[in-house]
């Protein structure tokens, strides 16, 4: 015999409104809960990064050695030239380069221009024949890296061109422009090309062959072939090219504009030698290197910025 539980309707009925209340009770204190535990989780601040010491030793090295560097190079110039009377000593020129760069920009003529603007129409040829280089040279690179045929046509003029010395093309530039100022265009333009045009066309061999076979299996365009997946891998190539090329072009523009005249750094040297002022020939010296090694740092900052590792 089965004892029933509710003994009448409104038992039952009572039974399970009270159940339903207790239900609803205990999901609002679950959740009542929760909420309280993940409010002070959500409220907490992160934790502070803890701080990195300074490594002074390496900063030491970094700022001091080159500092040291110097130091013993003008203590030599020094000891060698203290009781020279056709060299002159650091001290002497420091007072030459301080009076010369007090008005770099002067202009009393063609022949009698501030240093400034020596330095100014050199770095403007050099801009010019480097800027053409780089239009031709690195899609030279590009077809010839992509096409075995005019690879093996190109490879043997490139590799007879390329060690021809710089101021051997000067002669040629004179004969073709008439003109000293795109003749040394011209030989910069020569001897800039062919690091781009190398460097380039080994940059686009050395593409890894899955990727061209994924553009194949896609059906991609050359165009997007040479956007997406070549200028990418190639890049770091290039632009050793570029860096290459640049240094390349400030040298060679020095030695032109000695032969051809007018205005130019190289010209202000060959200029202050026939006046036997030694002391601007050597503050010449330090400009060059000065300026070249800018080309060379704003270059890296330029592959840093590009670099897509």
């Amino acid at each position: 015999m089965v004892s029933a539980v509710f003994h009448s309707p409104s038992d039952a009925s009572d039974a399970m409104r009270a159940e339903k209340a207790a239900g609803k009770f205990s999901s609002n204190a679950m959740t009542s809960a929760v909420t309280a535990g993940a409010t002070p989780a959500s409220s907490a601040k992160p934790a502070a990064a803890p701080k990195t010491p300074i490594d002074w030793g390496a900063l030491a090295i970094t700022v001091l050695s080159p500092i040291a560097g110097l130091a013993i190079l003008v203590g030599i110039w020094h000891l060698l030239t203290m009781k020279s009377t056709t060299f002159p000593t650091p001290g002497q020129t420091w007072d030459a380069a301080v009076v010369l760069f007090s008005d770099p920009f002067y202009d009393n003529g063609p022949n009698d221009q501030g240093i400034g603007w020596n330095i100014w129409y050199s770095l403007k040829r050099v801009a010019m024949g480097f800027g053409l280089a780089a239009m031709v040279g690195i899609p030279m690179g590009f077809i010839i890296g992509r096409s075995k045929v005019i690879g093996s046509m190109l490879n043997p003029i490139i590799s007879l061109l390329r060690p021809v010395s710089p101021l051997a093309w000067l002669p040629i530039g004179l004969l073709v422009f008439k003109s000293a100022d795109p003749a040394a265009i011209w030989t910069i333009f020569i001897c800039s090309i062919w690091p781009m045009i190398i460097n380039t066309a080994v940059g686009v061999q050395r593409v890894p062959d899955d990727y061209l076979n994924v553009a194949k299996v896609l059906n991609l365009s050359e165009w997007k072939i040479v956007t997406k997946i070549l200028f990418p891998s190639v890049l770091p190539y290039m632009l050793t090219g570029v860096r290459l090329s640049v240094g390349t072009a400030w040298l060679v523009i020095v030695a032109a504009e000695m032969l051809t005249g007018g205005v130019g750094i190289g010209f202000w040297v060959w200029d202050e030698w026939n006046n036997l002022n030694v002391a601007h020939i050597i503050i010449a010296i330090f400009v060059i290197g000065i300026v070249g090694l800018l080309l060379e740092q704003l270059l890296m900052l330029v592959a840093k910025r590009f670099s897509y590792e």
